[in-house]
């Protein structure tokens, strides 16, 4: 049976979704994203974890708070949200822009991540090669507004395009954004350098990549996987930068085997 998540509110105006019982799940969005891009894992996650997963200030149903223009603030509004509600350790996914958040998180509060999952992302928010500078992607937002800035940069995140499945949701979430959050944004990723803290983050961790994202190149997911002390490299054939909704079977299974691995996160999942 689908997990029916509860869609709460913290004492800061964040909105978030939470589902299941067990060890905390904490599932991180990207740029243009939304906790409610993440129901096929609360689906299959929320039996053995307590899944919790933020709408970032500025964005989809949190988009009423004030935009953060820097990761850091990104990442004290997680922690500050897991704070309210008594979680101590958990395990971090990250995806995209939330990769950079989560990895600044982990370097910030060590002790607290039981295990780190690094999706579509790299140690360098200025991220080379992507498939076209910050600054063009900056002035599309105001030239084009945020609704139209989605449905452009959401197509390169699909092998399909605009006709895949899954395109419709990062379409519906991107659009509830504000111009300023997405200006924001840009500028939070533009001044994000992640590459000197990546030999502190001795956590079991994995970085997970679709051959196909124009996002991330691979000298970025290279250079992530090798920077970090104890990391495994998961790479999904046929995909691009929304494995989750492009290939969600593979993306499940590659978690759910990193997740039981002996000595990480003491839960039983059944295939």
């Amino acid at each position: 049976m689908a997990a029916r998540p509860d869609a709460l509110i913290s004492r800061a105006g964040l909105r978030y979704l939470r589902a299941g019982r067990g060890t905390p799940l904490v599932l991180v969005h990207g740029y243009l994203g939304g906790a409610a891009q993440w129901q096929a894992e609360i689906d299959r996650f929320a039996d053995h974890f307590d899944v919790i997963a933020p709408d970032l200030p500025g964005f989809a149903g949190s988009a009423a708070l004030p935009p953060a223009d820097r990761i850091a603030q990104f990442a004290a509004a997680v922690v500050a949200l897991l704070d309210e509600l008594g979680v101590g350790r958990f395990t971090l996914l990250g995806h995209s822009m939330g990769g950079m958040i989560v990895q600044d998180l982990a370097a910030t509060h060590p002790d607290r991540i039981a295990r780190l999952i690094l999706y579509g992302t790299g140690p360098l928010g200025l991220m080379p090669d992507r498939f076209e500078p910050l600054d063009t992607s900056r002035e599309r937002v105001r030239c084009d507004g945020v609704a139209q800035t989605i449905r452009r940069i959401g197509a390169t995140w699909f092998r399909a395009g605009a006709a895949a499945r899954g395109f419709d949701v990062v379409a519906q979430l991107g659009a509830q954004a504000s111009e300023g959050a997405a200006l924001a944004g840009l500028d939070a990723m533009s001044h994000w350098d992640g590459r000197g803290t990546l030999p502190r983050l001795t956590m079991p961790a994995l970085v997970l990549w679709g051959d196909g994202d124009r996002s991330y190149r691979w000298p970025q997911v290279e250079a992530l996987w090798q920077g970090l002390p104890d990391a495994e490299l998961a790479v999904i054939p046929g995909t691009a930068h929304a494995v989750h909704l492009e290939k969600p079977a593979l993306f499940h299974a590659m978690l759910e085997d990193f997740l039981t691995t002996p000595g990480g996160v003491d839960a039983q999942i059944p295939s």
